[in-house]
């Protein structure tokens, strides 16, 4: 982990969360956030650790994942870009939740958990937008468990990689590199099923794995 370097207005231009905003609370913001880079494999968070920073994505991917006492692990969730993680510290005390480490080197924005607050006081915009944000962590959560309870593997994967999936020139494409592992552990399969999986879609012409991503066709939302 570098050490904090100070976050332009520019920079915060790129969250969601702050698109809009004004320059002075723009200006606000930077204040009270800094930047820090974290290299391939650092821990950011740990479960169980105190709950200090809100945190962005600026650049870079991180997974965030749950283990129990034998090392197994299931992964939640892809970081990439613009998104946002640790602001249920916001609304308690609790300890965290998941631990999350970085896929690739990511240079992240952090800002401190009681200047957060107040920021979310003195500006309903980012209130709002948090409480948004969370509301469709929960839709994701329950999209998530009832893909577990009533797809078999076939429509598992097809789920997760639509889900993933960004437009490209009119195409669907996954462009988060992604291993076969990591789709394994966050849709509750093995490896090996889910390279099977993987190179039937292929066969079938429903997804292309390229160099930049993994190209979806529109048949796949049938399985």
């Amino acid at each position: 982990m570098s050490q904090a370097t100070s976050v332009s207005t520019t920079a915060l231009k790129t969250f969601p969360l702050f698109t809009g905003l004004t320059d002075d609370v723009l200006a606000s913001v930077a204040r009270i956030a800094m930047m820090r880079r974290f290299p391939r494999g650092q821990s950011v968070v740990r479960a169980g650790d105190r709950s200090d920073y809100v945190y962005f994505v600026l650049t870079g991917s991180l997974k965030v994942v749950v283990s129990d006492e034998d090392g197994r692990e299931v992964i939640l969730s892809i970081l990439g870009q613009g998104e946002i993680f640790g602001e249920m510290s916001m609304f308690g005390e609790q300890p965290r939740s998941a631990s999350v480490v970085a896929v690739v080197a990511a240079d992240l924005v952090m800002i401190a958990k009681q200047d957060f607050r107040q920021l979310m006081q003195e500006n309903f915009d980012v209130a709002w937008r948090i409480m948004c944000n969370l509301a469709e962590r929960l839709r994701n959560a329950d999209r998530k468990i009832e893909s577990l309870a009533l797809m078999d593997v076939y429509g598992r994967v097809a789920g997760l990689l639509i889900e993933m999936a960004e437009d490209v020139d009119g195409a669907s494409v996954v462009v988060r590199k992604i291993s076969k592992q990591d789709i394994a552990k966050m849709i509750g399969a093995s490896r090996e099923m889910v390279s099977r999986v993987m190179k039937d879609l292929g066969q079938q012409g429903l997804i292309k794995e390229t160099a930049k991503g993994i190209i979806l066709q529109e048949r796949l939302s049938d399985l």
